[in-house]
C-alpha cells in the first residue's frame, strides 16, 4: 500500500476547505508510533472541525477527528510493538496534531495507551474522547469527597455523548442520578442506562434572580456551561462538586460568588487534552471497570467515514444521541 484515505481540512484564501484524499506515507507527520487506524469517533469538537466552525484547527493541512483506535504498524517506542492495539483520544490530534479521520496515523508514544484487556477497538471508540471526559470527571468528584448513597448527581446535556455515558457509570456505582436534557423524547433511553430521573433544560437554565436557591444536587457534571451551569451553581448542595467539561450552551457564565463562600461548593475544571499518559491510563482503567460494555453497545452506532460532514452538523444541532463511531475504513 503506498497511499492511504484521509480527510484533508485546508484553508484556501481564507476560505476553509475539506475533502477526501488519496495521500503518500511520506506526507504523514513524524512520530515514533504508525498506526493502522480502524475507528475514529464523532465528538462535538469534531463537528466544529469539520464543518469549518473556528477554535478548533490551529494548523494547515489537518486530518481532524480528535480520537482513533488500531493497530501499531511500526514503532521506535519501547513502550509499544507492532500489533499491539492501541487507543488515542484528543491529545491535541485534531488542533495541531494529525487526527483519525484516515487510514493511517502517526504519533508519539507519549500520547498513546494500550487498547484495555476485555475491550474491543469498536467499544474504545464509542467510549473516545466523550466517555473519556465522562470518567474523568467523575474521578474528580470523586476526589473532592464524592459518594454513592446522598443527594442526587445531575447530569446536563444528558443524552449526548458525555452525558450518557456518565449515566451509565454513575448508575452502576450507585449513583442516584438525574438527567437534565431538552429532549424529553429520550426520556426511556436515559431511564435505561441508570437516571432514575429526567427533567427538563429549562429547570436549570431558567434565569433567576436569586443568587441561590433550595439545595438539591451532590454533585453535577455540566457539559452545556451558560445558564445551566449556572443554575447548577444556584442549586449545588453545601460542599458539593461540578465538574465542567462542555460549553455546547454557552461560554459565559453569569453567576455570584455565593454559592462559593456560602455553600463551599466546588467549580472543577475538566481539560481531557493535557493529561499525562500515566493518568490516561488510570482513566482507561477505571473505564475497562466501571462502563458497563452492554450499555455501551446500547447507545453506540457505526457510521462510515464519508458521512462525517452531514454528521458534524447534526452533532453541533443537538440532533444526535449517545455515541457515533467513525469506520474510516468503510
Amino acid at each position: 500500500m503506498d497511499k492511504f484515505k484521509a480527510l484533508i481540512a485546508n484553508q484556501e484564501d481564507g476560505k476553509f476547505r475539506a475533502s477526501f484524499q488519496e495521500i503518500d506515507f511520506a506526507v504523514l507527520p513524524p512520530g515514533e508510533v504508525l498506526v493502522r487506524i480502524a475507528y475514529s469517533s464523532l465528538n462535538y469538537k469534531d463537528g466544529l472541525a469539520v464543518t469549518g466552525k473556528p477554535g478548533v484547527i490551529r494548523r494547515f493541512p489537518m486530518v481532524p477527528g480528535i480520537d482513533f483506535a488500531g493497530t501499531v504498524r511500526e514503532s521506535a517506542s519501547a513502550q509499544f510493538k507492532p500489533g499491539d492495539e492501541v487507543v488515542v483520544t484528543g491529545c491535541g490530534t485534531s488542533e495541531h496534531l494529525w487526527g483519525g479521520y484516515a487510514q493511517f496515523a502517526r504519533l508519539d508514544s507519549e500520547f498513546i495507551v494500550p487498547l484495555p484487556r476485555g475491550m474491543s477497538l469498536k467499544q474504545a471508540m464509542a467510549i473516545g474522547t466523550a466517555g473519556f471526559t465522562a470518567m474523568q470527571s467523575v474521578m474528580e468528584l470523586e476526589r473532592h469527597g464524592l459518594k454513592p448513597g446522598g443527594r442526587e448527581v445531575v447530569v446536563s446535556g444528558a443524552a449526548g455523548g458525555v452525558g450518557s455515558i456518565a449515566i451509565a457509570i454513575l448508575g452502576k456505582l450507585g449513583y442516584k442520578v438525574t438527567a437534565s436534557t431538552g429532549r424529553p423524547e429520550q426520556a426511556s433511553y436515559l431511564r435505561s442506562l441508570g437516571a432514575s430521573e429526567i427533567i427538563g433544560r429549562e429547570v436549570l437554565n431558567s434565569p433567576s434572580k436569586k443568587p441561590l436557591e433550595a439545595e438539591r444536587w451532590a454533585a453535577g457534571i455540566d457539559n452545556a456551561g451558560g445558564d445551566t451551569l449556572a443554575g447548577m451553581l444556584r442549586t449545588m448542595a453545601i460542599g458539593g462538586s461540578i465538574a465542567s467539561c462542555g460549553l455546547a450552551g454557552g461560554a459565559t457564565l453569569n453567576t455570584t460568588v455565593f454559592p462559593f463562600i456560602l455553600r463551599g461548593v466546588n467549580l472543577l475544571g475538566i481539560d481531557s487534552s493535557r493529561v499525562p499518559n500515566a493518568r490516561r491510563r488510570e482513566i482507561w482503567s477505571r473505564l475497562s471497570r466501571d462502563l458497563p460494555l452492554d450499555l455501551l453497545d446500547s447507545m453506540t452506532t457505526v457510521a462510515p467515514l464519508e458521512k462525517v460532514f452531514e454528521l458534524g452538523e447534526q452533532i453541533l444541532a443537538g440532533k444526535t444521541r449517545g455515541r457515533i463511531v467513525i469506520d474510516v475504513n468503510a
